[in-house]
């Protein structure tokens, strides 16, 4: 199957305002692995008048201040900021932005969100006179950082949501850029198809399909008599090597990498694997996207107190995979 489509419109450094963002004050919501890293690639780039807004009891509170930040409220910070960078979880979105976010808003603010659930799926309901932006750079936050202090940056998503200034676009460009993501590109787009192909990526590959995959392999090998280190090696360590090659030349050349051997088993076993079940299976999974069925299990459980993500959570300190890792770590620390 070929798809034929319209490329996104890709803007870099030299399509971006960096003073526009320099001249507003910025407050940072939350200080964990994207908004540490944000905010301070944000101040390396120039955004000097700029606070963090967390909880008071907060984990994170004394890294923050210790990297120089001035530590305010959420409330606080949303009455003296003009760009509110929102980088809690997202489940957290709803009752924060209902109790301290939507109360001290005013007309001309910037909202943005580095995912587009909250707002895709109607847990916030900004106002229509505030402009509300996504800027997700694609990266986990420490990597960003160390890109950025390397002179390099990472794609970012981009959407204007609501653009109640006329001016949304060029800020949100000018923050992007202030990440790094303008030495890489930055590709826009809109919030729902971030909001809905993130879920559906991490779900069926990035997080539960390859767990899935990684452990019930693992398991037949383990069950028919073989090592449990053998099995590991071949279902968990190697999958690391190929993903590694696949990212940096392509499906094609990837596979121009591997063994015949290799090359002509994929052939022959991916479909058995990936067959209609599987596709069914996808699409059943981007329904319960689409139709806000996930979100709303999400939020059921978290409003409960995350009872049955903590159980699974709980239940996955078993996974024989794990374990068999452990195993040869402390095998390779004996060398």
């Amino acid at each position: 199957m070929s798809f034929v489509s319209s490329p996104l419109p890709v803007y870099y450094d030299r399509d971006c305002d960096l003073s526009l963002i320099r001249r507003k004050r910025v407050l940072v919501i939350g200080y964990g692995s994207q908004g540490r890293t944000q905010a301070l690639n944000a101040r390396d780039s120039g955004v000097s008048d700029m606070r963090v807004a967390l909880k008071p009891d907060s984990a994170t509170r004394t890294q923050a201040e210790a990297d120089g930040f001035q530590v305010v409220t959420v409330a606080e910070g949303v009455v003296w900021a003009e760009v509110i960078i929102v980088l809690t979880s997202d489940e957290a979105h709803q009752a924060l932005f209902a109790g301290e976010i939507a109360p001290n808003l005013r007309a001309g603010q910037a909202l943005v969100f580095a995912h587009g659930l909250s707002v895709n799926f109607g847990l916030v309901r900004p106002p229509a006179d505030v402009d509300v932006l996504l800027v997700s750079p694609k990266g986990i936050g420490p990597r960003i950082r160390d890109l950025y202090e390397a002179g390099e940056g990472v794609f970012c998503l981009f959407a204007v949501q609501q653009d109640a200034t006329g001016g949304a676009k060029a800020i949100g460009l000018s923050f992007a850029a202030a990440l790094g993501c303008g030495r890489k590109g930055i590709l826009e787009t809109t919030m729902k198809a971030e909001c809905e192909s993130d879920l559906f990526g991490e779900q069926v590959v990035l997080c539960g399909g390859t767990r899935e995959l990684v452990t019930t392999a693992f398991d037949t090998l383990v069950a028919a008599g073989y090592p449990p280190e053998v099995a590991w090696f071949e279902t968990c360590y190697e999958l690391k090597l190929v993903v590694d090659l696949l990212w940096e030349r392509g499906m094609a050349g990837g596979f121009g990498k591997i063994s015949n051997t290799a090359e002509y088993g994929a052939y022959l076993t991916g479909p058995r694997i990936i067959g209609e079940a599987s596709r069914a299976a996808m699409q059943d999974v981007l329904k319960d996207v689409q139709s806000g069925d996930f979100v709303r299990a999400l939020m059921k459980d978290y409003n409960a107190g995350s009872p049955d993500l903590l159980a699974r959570r709980a239940a996955r300190s078993a996974d024989a995979v794990d374990q068999t890792k452990a195993h040869l770590d402390a095998v390779a620390k004996g060398a």
